[in-house]
Protein backbone atom coordinates (compact mmCIF):
# COMPACT_ATOMS: atom_id res chain seq x y z
CA UNK A 1 0.00 0.00 0.00
CA UNK A 2 1.48 3.33 -1.07
CA UNK A 3 0.68 6.63 0.56
CA UNK A 4 -0.05 9.23 -2.10
CA UNK A 5 0.69 12.56 -0.47
CA UNK A 6 0.13 15.13 -3.20
CA UNK A 7 0.35 18.58 -1.64
CA UNK A 8 -0.70 20.23 -4.90
CA UNK A 9 -4.30 19.17 -4.22
CA UNK A 10 -4.32 20.79 -0.79
CA UNK A 11 -5.44 24.38 -0.23
CA UNK A 12 -2.50 26.71 0.44
CA UNK A 13 -3.55 27.48 4.03
CA UNK A 14 -3.69 23.75 4.85
CA UNK A 15 -0.21 23.18 3.40
CA UNK A 16 1.12 26.12 5.41
CA UNK A 17 -0.50 24.86 8.63
CA UNK A 18 0.87 21.35 8.03
CA UNK A 19 4.32 22.76 7.32
CA UNK A 20 4.35 24.82 10.51
CA UNK A 21 3.03 21.86 12.52
CA UNK A 22 5.77 19.55 11.28
CA UNK A 23 8.45 22.21 11.77
CA UNK A 24 7.35 22.96 15.35
CA UNK A 25 6.96 19.24 16.13
CA UNK A 26 10.51 18.58 14.90
CA UNK A 27 11.84 21.35 17.18
CA UNK A 28 9.94 19.93 20.15
CA UNK A 29 11.25 16.42 19.46
CA UNK A 30 14.83 17.75 19.29
CA UNK A 31 14.27 19.73 22.49
CA UNK A 32 12.84 16.72 24.34
CA UNK A 33 15.60 14.30 23.33
CA UNK A 34 18.38 16.82 24.03
CA UNK A 35 18.81 15.88 27.72
CA UNK A 36 18.33 12.14 27.20
CA UNK A 37 21.29 9.83 27.06
CA UNK A 38 20.38 6.72 25.12
CA UNK A 39 22.75 3.75 25.46
CA UNK A 40 25.45 3.95 22.82
CA UNK A 41 24.69 7.59 21.98
CA UNK A 42 27.12 9.24 24.37
CA UNK A 43 30.81 9.91 24.32
CA UNK A 44 32.43 11.00 27.60
CA UNK A 45 28.94 11.63 28.96
CA UNK A 46 28.11 14.05 26.14
CA UNK A 47 25.26 13.47 23.70
CA UNK A 48 24.46 14.97 20.31
CA UNK A 49 23.41 18.61 20.24
CA UNK A 50 20.04 18.08 18.55
CA UNK A 51 19.06 21.76 18.54
CA UNK A 52 22.32 22.72 16.84
CA UNK A 53 21.69 20.06 14.20
CA UNK A 54 18.19 21.50 13.67
CA UNK A 55 19.54 25.06 13.32
CA UNK A 56 22.05 23.88 10.70
CA UNK A 57 19.34 21.94 8.81
CA UNK A 58 17.11 25.03 8.84
CA UNK A 59 19.78 27.60 8.00
CA UNK A 60 21.48 25.78 5.13
CA UNK A 61 18.77 26.89 2.66
CA UNK A 62 17.66 30.10 4.31
CA UNK A 63 18.81 33.71 4.69
CA UNK A 64 21.21 34.85 7.38
CA UNK A 65 18.37 36.60 9.22
CA UNK A 66 16.22 33.45 9.23
CA UNK A 67 19.16 31.41 10.50
CA UNK A 68 19.84 33.90 13.27
CA UNK A 69 16.16 34.01 14.24
CA UNK A 70 16.00 30.21 14.43
CA UNK A 71 19.17 30.22 16.55
CA UNK A 72 17.70 32.82 18.89
CA UNK A 73 14.41 30.96 19.39
CA UNK A 74 16.03 27.55 19.85
CA UNK A 75 18.68 29.06 22.11
CA UNK A 76 15.98 30.54 24.34
CA UNK A 77 14.18 27.19 24.37
CA UNK A 78 17.39 25.44 25.40
CA UNK A 79 18.00 28.06 28.09
CA UNK A 80 14.48 27.38 29.34
CA UNK A 81 15.12 23.67 29.89
CA UNK A 82 18.69 24.06 31.18
CA UNK A 83 20.72 26.71 32.93
CA UNK A 84 20.15 30.16 31.47
CA UNK A 85 23.70 31.22 32.30
CA UNK A 86 25.63 30.94 30.06
CA UNK A 87 23.08 31.44 27.33
CA UNK A 88 22.84 29.02 24.44
CA UNK A 89 21.13 31.66 22.30
CA UNK A 90 24.39 33.41 21.48
CA UNK A 91 26.07 30.28 20.14
CA UNK A 92 23.02 29.14 18.14
CA UNK A 93 22.56 32.63 16.62
CA UNK A 94 26.16 32.46 15.45
CA UNK A 95 25.63 28.93 14.10
CA UNK A 96 22.51 29.98 12.17
CA UNK A 97 24.18 33.05 10.68
CA UNK A 98 27.39 31.29 9.65
CA UNK A 99 25.59 28.27 8.19
CA UNK A 100 23.35 30.49 6.07
CA UNK A 101 26.36 32.53 5.02
CA UNK A 102 28.29 29.41 3.99
CA UNK A 103 25.45 28.28 1.77
CA UNK A 104 24.99 31.71 0.18
CA UNK A 105 28.68 31.82 -0.70
CA UNK A 106 28.36 28.33 -2.26
CA UNK A 107 31.42 27.02 -0.44
CA UNK A 108 29.55 23.78 0.11
CA UNK A 109 27.42 21.38 -1.81
CA UNK A 110 24.32 20.12 -0.07
CA UNK A 111 24.77 16.46 0.82
CA UNK A 112 25.25 14.32 3.89
CA UNK A 113 29.02 14.71 4.04
CA UNK A 114 28.99 18.50 3.82
CA UNK A 115 26.14 18.76 6.35
CA UNK A 116 28.07 16.50 8.73
CA UNK A 117 31.19 18.66 8.29
CA UNK A 118 29.21 21.85 8.88
CA UNK A 119 27.63 20.38 12.02
CA UNK A 120 31.07 19.27 13.24
CA UNK A 121 32.55 22.74 12.84
CA UNK A 122 29.50 24.51 14.24
CA UNK A 123 29.41 22.22 17.30
CA UNK A 124 33.02 23.10 18.09
CA UNK A 125 32.21 26.79 17.60
CA UNK A 126 29.08 26.61 19.80
CA UNK A 127 30.93 24.86 22.62
CA UNK A 128 33.73 27.43 22.37
CA UNK A 129 31.22 30.27 22.75
CA UNK A 130 29.83 28.55 25.86
CA UNK A 131 33.36 28.09 27.26
CA UNK A 132 34.15 31.77 26.66
CA UNK A 133 31.00 32.74 28.56
CA UNK A 134 31.98 30.45 31.45
CA UNK A 135 35.46 32.00 31.43
CA UNK A 136 34.07 35.53 31.56
CA UNK A 137 31.83 34.58 34.48
CA UNK A 138 34.80 33.06 36.29
CA UNK A 139 36.96 36.13 35.72
CA UNK A 140 34.21 38.44 36.92
CA UNK A 141 33.93 36.52 40.20
CA UNK A 142 37.46 37.71 41.14
CA UNK A 143 38.10 34.78 43.43
CA UNK A 144 41.55 33.42 44.15
CA UNK A 145 40.65 30.08 42.56
CA UNK A 146 39.67 31.66 39.23
CA UNK A 147 42.91 30.64 37.48
CA UNK A 148 42.36 27.04 38.53
CA UNK A 149 38.75 27.26 37.37
CA UNK A 150 39.81 28.74 34.00
CA UNK A 151 42.19 25.84 33.43
CA UNK A 152 39.43 23.35 34.21
CA UNK A 153 36.96 25.15 31.93
CA UNK A 154 39.29 24.94 28.94
CA UNK A 155 40.35 21.39 29.69
CA UNK A 156 36.72 20.26 29.80
CA UNK A 157 35.94 22.41 26.77
CA UNK A 158 38.30 20.34 24.63
CA UNK A 159 36.65 17.09 25.66
CA UNK A 160 33.08 18.39 25.43
CA UNK A 161 33.60 20.18 22.11
CA UNK A 162 35.18 17.16 20.44
CA UNK A 163 32.63 14.68 21.80
CA UNK A 164 29.70 16.94 20.90
CA UNK A 165 31.09 17.61 17.42
CA UNK A 166 31.66 13.93 16.66
CA UNK A 167 28.26 12.78 17.89
CA UNK A 168 26.33 15.69 16.41
CA UNK A 169 27.93 15.26 12.99
CA UNK A 170 27.25 11.51 13.00
CA UNK A 171 23.57 12.02 13.90
CA UNK A 172 23.04 15.09 11.68
CA UNK A 173 21.52 13.13 8.75
CA UNK A 174 18.73 11.77 10.97
CA UNK A 175 17.43 15.31 11.44
CA UNK A 176 18.58 16.91 8.21
CA UNK A 177 17.37 14.38 5.65
CA UNK A 178 13.66 14.12 6.59
CA UNK A 179 13.33 17.85 7.26
CA UNK A 180 15.11 18.81 4.06
CA UNK A 181 12.94 16.43 2.03
CA UNK A 182 9.81 17.88 3.63
CA UNK A 183 10.86 21.48 3.02
CA UNK A 184 11.70 20.64 -0.61
CA UNK A 185 8.18 19.20 -1.05
CA UNK A 186 6.68 22.33 0.47
CA UNK A 187 8.74 24.56 -1.83
CA UNK A 188 7.70 22.48 -4.85
CA UNK A 189 4.03 22.71 -3.88
CA UNK A 190 4.29 26.50 -3.67
CA UNK A 191 5.65 26.81 -7.21
CA UNK A 192 3.07 27.85 -9.78
CA UNK A 193 2.15 25.06 -12.22
CA UNK A 194 4.08 25.15 -15.46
Amino acid sequence: MTLNFNLLRWPPYAVQMLNWSITVASVLICLLILPTRFPGMTLLGVGPNWLLIWVVAWSVNRTVFEGMLAGLVLGWLQDGVSAAQPTHALSLILVGALTARLQKQRYIQEDFISIALIVFGMAVLAETVIAVQFSLQTLSSASSASRYDLGRIWLYHQQIALASAILSSLWAPTVYYPLNRWWEQIAASEQPPA
